[in-house]
């Protein structure tokens, strides 16, 4: 269907549709489409007998005259002079990098054998198996957890549509090769057959672990335990130390298997670790492997009226299926009366197509064969009731601050804590001393793939989707609950991983993301289009109006200053709009947003709405911002790697995006201030968070006659202030963020003595382990100086003294910069206040206050400093789009 829907919207005429017999009156999805459109649909139950072709079925396409065929779906059972007839032959899809894999079981074959690439092949037919010339090819990394569905539904099925119609193209526009298949490197292997199946545990642990996901679903690896056939479903590697669990003999193993919280281990020749979550057992019945020796039974509910229709409705769906079964009753069993993997799918569709907000996977019928069981499951799903699967959390603990804090490590996706793919990691580094707080996943581009195809699936098919916005605004005020009820828990991973000072990290860090996102929770509710009268084309009337709807999934890329923070400020107004995200934190300062994503869980926000990707910038952020199925991308961060993403975005899919980035912000100091005020307000513009603040007044003007006066107050102030460990309550200046920052710093100090530029107080890295700096002061600071232009993200204040009384002077300096963050103005005259601010150039100004950002103002930059807002209103548009309906009656 997919494929007839592109080939028709790039012009191509498909003169006639072969396919299926309907199935109990309903038509097939392709037949449906084909059928809607005109397009010549014949319905044939099969081409040949006997291994000759039906005649009456080769004259129905012969009078269609095609001059290619096109086969999405690879059959071998299309006679000769039907594949042979049209002018440009026929070709066929084949899910593998042929001619490896030839067969009808390719996907399987991938994963048995463990190959590390998968692909498809679209490729002539002519009378072999899988053996045609080579049309084209595509080919995509296996992650060392994929199962068939993944390979399928994230790569082979997509992308094979697309490749698909490509092809088609190629052949119109007389391109397309043939290349014959080597033979070195070919295999053919057959559908795997249940016997064939069974598990031999003399192999390493990735072996079994292949074996297992290669089988799943059909026909499912087995073994014996306790003197049954059990099938395993679900297998994932597991790294790191054995977990505790109750021992479960298994036969042929020389080790037994443990049956654990999160499922069952087993353990390879090489003592390394698989993870089995799914067992089935003779009698169809499938449980989770946790559950193995648990006897715990579900009480029997008693139904609504609604809930009975919805049964019996349910039934005429099996019925349907199983038309050998005189009478579904209570104890027929869906697989022992017949059905198979494909009815499975039928069953569930049929049911959605009914019900849509009953949502049902394909593992729910195997953990619920009998009829009775899979009505009661149906109905707890359809109430809510149904157990959510555990959320699985390895932990790296601590016992800091007088608490222990527990901080997920691993990448999270779909709902799910897991380690990246290829198990990379890195390690995070406590600023403080230089320790090694973690090590973290490190995610790759796989990573992303999965973590966008999950988000993706969540925004157009999910309980998201579905969702009114009264109850997604519902569940951010009950992650904001959580995120305060763990706020110095949080506040203290923010000081260990990023320096911030604990007091600062919970009033800011902490405190201000819990306002977030109980502001954005607020305007869940609130989003709201227009009527717009428009000229009337008599005697008709026209209504029209626009609705504010969500864009779709969306990238997130925050820095190191302000962890929490900052994913905070995105990701509420990008969740209010209704859209889903993948958000990477910054490399050195993942912590907070692991912890973030498990808060997120437990506040049962939908799988695949929050996706967390720790790992690097060029890569991970990279690949999102070439991602072709993201829609958004906010980036916090230096201009240089903005402009990248920019350009990125615009050649990949004209993603939308806002910046916000680099900033040099003037802070002027009029002579008839408020001095007191103005020198303690002008330190908090520079040292607030050490410095390492996006606002931060990057260069002080100082009116000439108190200049002086206003530098000997500054490092007089200066000197009370307490360096020190930042979990400690008194400390006023905690260590800059990472290493490789501190060297930055002091190379910026080191220019700013060379250029002439008077260094009054500090410059050094402080004598004590950690990342530590003193505070800063520079002044005879020119306007061609390295100090006056560039930023330096750090305790380093930067004075320049301006003529008194020349405020148009001082002006034309401010503004002599191509950024435009934010900027102050400390003065008594508010007429010169307001001349002030109507003429800097920057997104905010503060007048006699600085650093004062709430979360209902806008927050943004101008020039390069980029566009786009935070926080507000306006911070909803930046996942918002509009569109205009107009109706004529």
């Amino acid at each position: 269907q997919e494929v007839y829907r592109h080939l028709q919207k790039e012009g191509h005429r498909v003169v006639g549709v072969f396919t299926i017999p309907d199935v109990n009156g309903k038509a097939d999805p392709l037949a449906l489409a084909a059928e809607k459109d005109g397009t010549s649909v014949f319905k044939f139950p099969r081409w040949r007998v006997k291994g000759k072709p039906i005649w009456e079925v080769v004259e129905a396409y012969k009078s269609v005259g095609a001059d290619l065929n096109v086969l999405p779906f690879c059959t071998q059972f299309i006679p000769m002079d039907v594949i042979d007839s049209p002018k440009h032959g026929s070709i066929i899809y084949h899910p593998s990098i042929l001619p490896r894999h030839r067969g009808a079981s390719a996907i399987n074959w991938t994963l048995i054998q463990g190959d590390k690439k998968a692909g498809f092949t679209i490729f002539w037919a002519d009378d072999g198996l899988d053996t045609g010339p080579i049309l084209l090819q595509r080919e995509c990394d296996v992650g060392r957890n994929d199962t068939v569905d993944d390979l399928y539904n994230h790569f082979l099925f997509p992308e094979g549509i697309k490749a698909m119609v490509e092809a088609v193209q190629l052949i119109a526009d007389g391109k397309a090769p043939q290349i014959p298949q080597p033979e070195e490197g070919a295999t053919y292997e057959g559908i795997q057959k249940k016997e064939n199946a069974e598990i031999s545990w003399d192999k390493p642990a990735e072996a079994l672990h292949n074996w297992i996901r290669g089988h799943d679903k059909v026909p499912g690896a087995w073994t014996v335990i306790d003197g049954q056939m059990v099938t395993f479903y679900g297998s994932s590697l597991l790294d790191g130390p054995v977990p505790p669990g109750q021992p479960l003999a298994i036969k042929g193993t020389a080790k037994p298997g443990l049956i654990t919280k999160n499922g069952l281990v087993l353990f390879g020749n090489d003592g390394k670790m698989l993870l089995v979550r799914n067992l089935q057992f003779e009698d169809g019945k499938m449980i989770p492997a946790s559950k193995y020796f648990s006897s715990d039974e579900m009480s029997v509910l008693e139904l609504t009226e609604e809930e009975k229709k919805m049964a019996e409705d349910i039934k005429t769906i099996w019925k349907g299926i199983l038309s050998n079964v005189a009478v579904i009753e209570d104890s027929t069993d869906f697989f022992k009366s017949g059905a198979s993997s494909m009815h499975v799918v039928r069953m569930i569709e049929e049911i959605k197509q009914k019900y849509s907000g009953l949502q049902l996977q394909n593992e729910d019928v195997y953990m619920a064969t009998k009829f009775a069981d899979f009505i009661q499951m149906a109905v707890r799903k359809l109430r809510g009731e149904d157990e959510e699967e555990e959320l699985v959390i390895d932990y790296v603990s601590k016992n800091v601050n007088n608490m222990t804090v527990k901080m997920p490590y691993q990448c999270f996706i779909n709902g799910q804590f897991m380690d990246a793919e290829g198990g990379k990691t890195y390690d995070t580094i406590n600023p403080t001393d230089g320790s090694i707080i973690a090590k973290v996943s490190y995610a790759s581009v796989a990573d992303v793939d999965k973590a966008v195809a999950a988000a993706k699936d969540a925004f157009e098919n999910g309980e998201w989707a579905r969702m009114n916005a009264r109850e997604r605004g519902r569940l951010m005020y009950r992650l904001a609950d959580l995120m305060e009820e763990h706020q110095e828990e949080l506040a203290t991973i923010e000081a260990i991983d990023s320096g911030a000072v604990y007091t600062l990290a919970l009033k800011t860090h902490v405190g201000m993301s819990v306002q977030t996102f109980r502001y954005f929770a607020g305007w869940c509710d609130k989003i709201q289009g227009s009527t717009i009268p428009i000229s009337q084309a008599r005697p008709n009337h026209n209504l029209t109006f626009t609705k504010k709807e969500p864009i779709g999934v969306c990238a997130i890329v925050i820095p190191w200053n302000y962890p929490l923070m900052m994913l905070a400020w995105k990701s509420a107004a990008c969740l209010a709009a209704g859209n889903t995200l993948v958000l990477k934190p910054a490399q050195v300062t993942p912590l907070t947003a692991l912890k973030f994503a498990e808060l997120s869980a437990k506040a049962g926000f939908p799988k695949g709405v929050i996706n967390i990707l720790p790992g690097s910038g060029g890569l991970v952020g990279q690949h999102m911002s070439e991602h072709p199925d993201i829609r958004k991308l906010g980036f916090t961060g230096s201009t240089l790697i903005g402009k990248q993403i920019m350009k990125s975005c615009a050649v990949s899919n004209l993603k939308k995006v806002s910046l916000e980035l680099g900033g040099k912000s003037p802070l002027i100091i009029f002579e008839d201030c408020e001095l007191d005020k103005a020198v303690r307000m002008g330190m908090g513009a520079v040292y607030f968070n050490k410095g390492e603040n996006c606002i931060a007044a990057g260069r002080l003007f100082v009116e000439e006659s108190i200049h002086d006066e206003f530098v000997r107050r500054v490092v007089e102030e200066i000197k009370k202030m307490k360096i020190g460990d930042p979990l400690d309550r008194a400390t006023d200046h905690g260590p800059q963020n990472h290493k490789a920052h501190l060297e930055k710093l002091l190379e910026y100090c080191e220019i700013g003595v060379k250029e002439g530029a008077t260094l009054v107080y500090g410059g050094r890295q402080v004598c004590r382990p950690g990342f530590f700096m003193e505070p800063t002061v520079f002044t005879d600071v020119e306007d061609h100086m390295y100090l006056a232009k560039e930023e330096s993200f750090g305790p380093v204040m930067v004075i320049s003294k301006f003529k008194n009384g020349d405020v148009d002077g001082v002006l034309k300096r401010a503004n002599s910069t191509e950024y435009g963050l934010a900027s102050g103005v400390f003065t008594r005259d508010l007429s010169k206040a307001l001349y002030v601010s109507e003429n800097l150039e920057a997104g905010t100004v503060f007048i006699n206050t600085y650093n004062k950002t709430d979360v209902a103002a806008p927050f943004g930059g101008f020039k390069q400093s980029g566009f786009g807002k935070d926080l507000g209103e306006e911070a909803l548009h930046e996942y918002l789009r509009t569109k205009a309906v107009t109706v004529e009656y």
